[in-house]
């Protein structure tokens, strides 16, 4: 291999490595969060807001890259949030209070937005044209499977080390993603200079992300708006939202460019993003939550169940750039082949049970992962396919903001679906659980039965078991009725959203849009 092919992989290296620094990390630490708890002496929670924090630094910073890149130079900015992660790890890991973690989570928030979007931006204007495609799919396999990595990678560091590990882990990987970008990364040929920074705009953004994230995050758990500060967060982003918004396009120099939405496609894709991100993070959501709550799973066991559908959402990506290619094929037939496929996946898993198996899982995530391959690039062709180079980092920015906000959305939606249907089944199901009925009373007499074979009880001993023993298998069938519907609802938001890819306009011939056809792989 020549001096440049060895130089533009090592950068495919580079950046893939300072991502999934930001991508495992979005995920690592959730399953770590009760062995926290009991090291920092907090309650659920004060540890709830290791999370929050971090999301909601991230989400901003990413809202930002695009004009941070420009101001700082993209290179520098890069190499400066790969620091800053890194420190802020080291930083989370010698924690004492859960104070102490929180604080150094925001800061390893704001260090992690600023590598998806900026990473991307370096594919983009680093390769020749001809070798985008092949160096944006082995980008998108360690965007796959970086968040499938993080629950098994921090499960294992907890249950052989400690959790102070999910932490340290990112030390090495930081200080070799800084020496290469030293080494390797250049500066863009259209590097856009940037404006003074509009503090005002900036303390409008903050107020706007932020409060929607703390919604999103605790809305759930302190019953919405029954809840003053839920109340009052959500005006305050609202507000704000809508004058940042007035701000950015009024100024001359916007901290963020809501001007490209002016591109027709370029709005489309992102509102199509969003789209994606409520689907496929509240999937991703779900079937942990399912697997570890309901069949007893570990982390590491749901890790590895994940797993196979990642690795075939990341085979399909070279073989998707290669269609693409193709005058005759559109991107818009791609995506929604992706959009069908992902309505499969949730249509097997709507009939999932206490009896379903490891094996259950495998073939629905593998139609999964191929549709999220059919899904991912050609959606971003569409989308980015019009934009200047130099609007670019401003346009991967404002997209996987979007995507983030989607997945905060459609978690937020998937928890509040399952509080609010299992209650209505457990409501109707427990109608029927009375001793005049006889499946009850034969049910509760067998069960009675059963605790009185155990020495030193006593009868009303044993009836207080077996109603809650009862009481246990209702609550338990009124789950598995909530998960199929849940996976049914997103199945249903994905089928209507289809039509709406007719919106998008594709010219026939796509010289052009094939040169840039594979320029970014999206977060998942």
């Amino acid at each position: 291999m020549n001096k440049l092919g060895f130089d533009k992989w090592i950068v495919v290296i580079t950046v893939v490595t300072a991502s999934l620094l930001q991508l495992i990390d979005t995920s690592i630490v959730n399953v770590t969060l009760t062995q926290m708890m009991g090291n920092l002496g907090c309650t659920l929670a004060d540890i709830s807001w290791v999370v929050t924090g971090y999301t909601t630094s991230n989400v901003i910073m990413i809202t930002l890259s695009g004009w941070m890149s420009a101001r700082m130079g993209r290179k520098n900015y890069f190499i400066a949030s790969i620091v800053l992660f890194t420190v802020a790890s080291i930083f989370c890991g010698t924690s004492t209070t859960i104070t102490q973690l929180i604080i150094f989570r925001i800061i390893q928030g704001i260090g992690g937005g600023g590598l998806l979007s900026t990473a991307q931006s370096i594919l983009i204007t680093t390769f020749p044209r001809e070798d985008i495609g092949m160096a944006n799919a082995i980008f998108g396999i360690g965007v796959i499977v970086g968040p499938t990595i993080g629950p098994t990678l921090g499960g294992y560091l907890t249950d052989h080390l400690s959790w102070h590990w999910v932490f340290f882990v990112n030390v090495p990987v930081g200080i070799v993603a800084t020496i290469l970008s030293l080494l390797y990364i250049t500066e863009g040929e259209h590097q856009v200079k940037a404006g003074k920074m509009d503090w005002f705009a900036l303390a409008l953004l903050v107020s706007f992300i932020g409060c929607l994230q703390v919604v999103l995050e605790k809305g759930e758990s302190e019953d919405w708006f029954e809840t003053r500060y839920i109340t009052v967060l959500t005006v305050t982003s609202i507000v704000s939202g809508i004058i940042f918004v007035w701000r950015e396009l009024w100024v001359d120099n916007p901290i963020v460019n809501l001007r490209l939405f002016k591109e027709r496609n370029f709005a489309l894709g992102s509102v199509f993003g969003f789209i994606q991100g409520v689907g496929l993070y509240a999937s991703v959501f779900i079937i942990p939550v399912f697997c570890q709550s309901m069949l007893g799973y570990t982390a590491q066991d749901t890790g590895w169940i994940l797993m196979p559908g990642s690795l075939a959402s990341g085979i399909m990506m070279p073989f998707v750039g290669a269609m693409l290619r193709n005058e005759k094929i559109s991107p818009v037939f791609l995506t929604g082949i992706g959009f069908t496929l992902f309505i499969v996946f949730m249509w097997l898993l709507s009939g999932i049970n206490l009896n379903t198996t490891a094996m259950d899982f495998f073939w629905p995530l593998i139609i999964r992962g191929i549709g999220m391959g059919l899904l991912f690039i050609p959606l971003t062709t569409i989308t980015v396919n019009k934009l200047h180079n130099r609007d670019m980092p401003q346009g991967t920015a404002l997209s996987n903001m979007l995507r983030q906000l989607g997945g905060s959305f459609g978690i937020a939606l998937m928890t509040t679906a399952v509080s609010i249907r299992s209650l209505f089944h457990y409501s109707r199901l427990g109608e029927h659980q009375t001793i005049y009925n006889p499946g009850t009373f034969n049910r509760l007499h067998s069960l009675g039965g059963l605790f009185a074979g155990v020495k030193g009880t006593n009868v009303i001993n044993d009836q207080s078991k077996a109603i809650a023993a009862l009481q246990g298998e209702v609550y338990r069938q009124a789950m598995i009725l909530t998960y199929n519907d849940v996976f049914l609802l997103v199945g249903i938001f994905f089928a209507v959203c289809i039509p709406l890819l007719l919106l998008f306009r594709v010219k026939k011939k796509q010289k052009e849009a094939g040169a840039k056809e594979m320029e970014m792989v999206v977060e998942m």
